[in-house]
């Protein structure tokens, strides 16, 4: 990259789709992988903002929603197609490997200094337009290079391991050869789910999540099979949940997934590709009893551990299958309420399933009330 690619300009351009700043006298920068990505020729997926002073009364000028996190000094403002981080310019301290920081005000050059690598250590000012940069991030901005700015880096925040993998998997970079030493010698310990399952989820939204895991194998109890997810993925239906079948496809602990604070269906998605296997019959009215109450997700995995035509024809044919008629006509036509209702049409729709059964309304009558019995 040439040096005439640093160009503030380009930065202070690329904000004219959001809301104007009114500065009110405070120093306010872009900073990060706004200004990373402008000068990459990539399109940002985020504009963030640091301020000397009050970054909750700026996102408030912005004329948005706005959700506040006092603790640490930072708001999002979110608009009608926008959607900008602001935090205070900022140092931190960690009071414990993994814990959230304890942050104090600062000015903007000394904010970039917490930043995870050089590369996301850079800011230009507004309106103004002034460079600032941490040592070795223009380098390394030109070299492709990810590099984290002290020796604590990873042990101060351990996300950061797994933003060195999504960073590198998505931008092409090389891991300069400190940072991965030290990257190989930190771990997880101190981590809370919480935070590691928030982390995961934007390592799963990356264009390429299986790489991305694959990188972290040695710090994740996962195993990656690129050939089985690719299946999977490939198997899914198009509402599934694909993040979720990834994380399932590779999991190999139920205990860790328990304390990622996954949602209710984020919790059932995932343990159930973890478990999913291909059934041991492949007619239809098995699939049906096989497949009835899991996860769409879980099929397309066990559709990639051995049932793929199962799965495909489960996934795009059998499970929308419907019977014409209802328990209200069985009762109608004078089988009393009760369990059998269900259990007669139960049976009806595996015949039906199974083609041994007529189309149409009457044909499915009369089994219910024949043969279902």
């Amino acid at each position: 990259m040439a040096e005439a690619a640093f160009d503030p300009g380009a930065v202070l351009a690329a904000l004219a789709r959001y809301p104007p700043l009114t500065t009110g006298g405070a120093r306010i920068a872009v900073v990060g992988g706004f200004v990373r990505d402008i000068w990459l020729g990539r399109e940002p997926r985020e504009l963030d903002l640091v301020v000397e002073g009050d970054a909750v009364a700026l996102a408030r000028t912005l004329g948005g929603e706005v959700v506040s996190h006092d603790a640490f000094g930072t708001a999002t403002a979110t608009g009608t197609g926008w959607r900008v981080d602001l935090a205070m310019a900022r140092q931190e301290r960690y009071p414990a490997p993994g814990a959230l920081p304890q942050v104090q005000p600062a000015s903007i050059e000394a904010d970039l200094g917490r930043r995870d690598f050089t590369v996301n250590a850079i800011a230009v000012t507004v309106p103004a337009g002034e460079l600032i940069a941490a040592e070795h991030a223009l380098e390394d901005l030109r070299s492709g290079t990810l590099r984290v700015l002290h020796e604590n880096s990873f042990a101060d925040d351990p996300t950061r391991l797994l933003r060195l993998a999504r960073y590198a998997e998505r931008l092409g970079f090389a891991v300069q050869a400190r940072t991965a030493v030290l990257a190989g010698e930190a771990g997880l310990a101190g981590l809370s789910g919480g935070r590691l399952g928030g982390e995961l989820r934007l390592a799963l939204a990356e264009d390429d999540p299986i790489a991305v895991l694959t990188r972290l194998q040695d710090k994740l109890p996962i195993e990656v099979d690129r050939p089985l997810v690719e299946c999977a993925l490939a198997l899914a239906a198009p509402e599934s949940d694909r993040a979720m079948l990834v994380l399932g496809a590779v999991a190999r602990q139920e205990p860790w997934l328990d304390g990622l604070e996954l949602t209710a269906r984020e919790h059932q998605v995932v343990l159930a590709c973890r478990r999913a296997q291909a059934p041991q019959e492949e007619a239809a009215s098995a699939l049906w009893r096989a497949w009835r109450a899991v996860p769409i997700e879980a099929v397309a995995v066990a559709g990639a551990r051995g049932a793929a035509a199962a799965a495909t024809r489960w996934i795009e044919e059998l499970r929308h299958v419907r019977l014409q008629i209802s328990g209200d006509d069985l009762i109608a036509a004078g089988i009393p309420e009760g369990p059998q209702i269900g259990q007669r049409l139960e049976r009806t729709l595996c015949a039906k399933l199974d083609g041994e059964i007529a189309a149409g309304r009457d044909a499915e009558l009369a089994y219910a009330l024949g043969r279902a019995g």
